[in-house]
């Protein structure tokens, strides 16, 4: 019998869990569509692998013989991926954001000069996986945007802050000002990522910063497209400064605003990997050019 890899981490994640939303923020999925993947699963095998309950998700006994198992076939199953990435002399490095990414670009230029027999894929995720595909084992590091779930089980560091500004409709009130008072803003309808990416939600909504007072929600999006539709509908969104320079249509316009924290980018890596030479040199490099950034 085969059985998707994707699917055998959906089961370990709400086996570590113990309950399908913590599983759904870890992964960066919906309870709905991480419910689906599960039934599908327990199909498969033929079996039931949870007892459904209101306090959560219990395994049942093949359930638990089957968690006893899938954290050394996923890992024995990452190594082989990794193993092949080095023999093909291929590494996958994720981002979300121009911004973020910055001269990366520049750092596998030279890079690709130096060692022409290594094939670097840059490949960009959209901000329904705020982890830039290392939750789901897709790429070998990632530069991220911090704080969002799941980054504890991640090696992470911190490279540089960015302050963070709002874009606003052309038309809107305070479109003309020089700086905005986030209080100001926060009556007004804000983007918001996805209800599964937790923190990474929280953060560019700035929940942690509004004195108790609710946040509006006027559209939720993942994409960069989707997101400026909406400003230019009538929503506002925290984004970072560098989005002036990437991202941009002539009916939205950015602002800095005065009383949010900044953003913070970092390079991440999975834990307890084999260590791959040729990878650390490429993330020191990208780490030292961003840093000065």
């Amino acid at each position: 019998m085969d059985v998707d890899t994707r699917l055998l981490r959906y089961f370990a994640a709400v086996a570590e869990e113990g309950t399908l939303t913590g599983a759904a923020q870890k992964l960066f999925v919906s309870q709905p569509a991480l419910t689906k993947q599960i039934r599908r699963l327990e199909d498969d095998l033929g079996v039931p692998l949870f007892v459904r309950s209101r306090s959560g998700m219990a395994l049942t006994e093949a359930g638990r013989e089957l968690a006893a198992r899938v954290p050394a076939l996923l890992d024995g199953w990452d190594e082989a991926v990794q193993a092949t990435g080095r023999a093909a002399r291929l590494l996958r490095l994720g981002f979300l954001d121009a911004g973020a990414v910055g001269a990366v670009h520049e750092v596998i230029a030279e890079f690709r000069r130096a060692r022409p027999e290594w094939r670097v894929e840059l490949r960009q995720f959209d901000w329904s996986d705020p982890s830039a595909g290392l939750a789901r084992g897709e790429v070998d590091a990632a530069v991220v945007r911090l704080p969002f779930p799941g980054q504890e089980g991640l090696n992470v560091r911190e490279l540089f802050v960015e302050e963070r500004g709002v874009l606003l409709p052309a038309r809107h009130p305070l479109a003309n000002s020089g700086t905005v008072e986030f209080r100001e803003l926060w009556d007004e309808p804000f983007v918001a990522a996805g209800a599964e990416t937790g923190a990474w939600r929280e953060h560019w909504l700035a929940a942690e910063e509004r004195e108790g007072r609710p946040v509006r929600v006027g559209a939720v999006t993942s994409r960069p497209d989707e997101w400026l539709g909406a400003v230019a509908a009538g929503c506002v969104a925290l984004a970072p400064a560098s989005t002036a320079r990437f991202y941009s249509r002539p009916d939205v316009v950015f602002r800095p605003v005065r009383g949010v924290s900044p953003s913070r980018v970092g390079l991440a890596r999975p834990k307890g990997r084999t260590r791959e030479a040729t990878l650390d040199e490429l993330l020191e490099a990208i780490a030292r050019r961003l840093s000065r950034s």
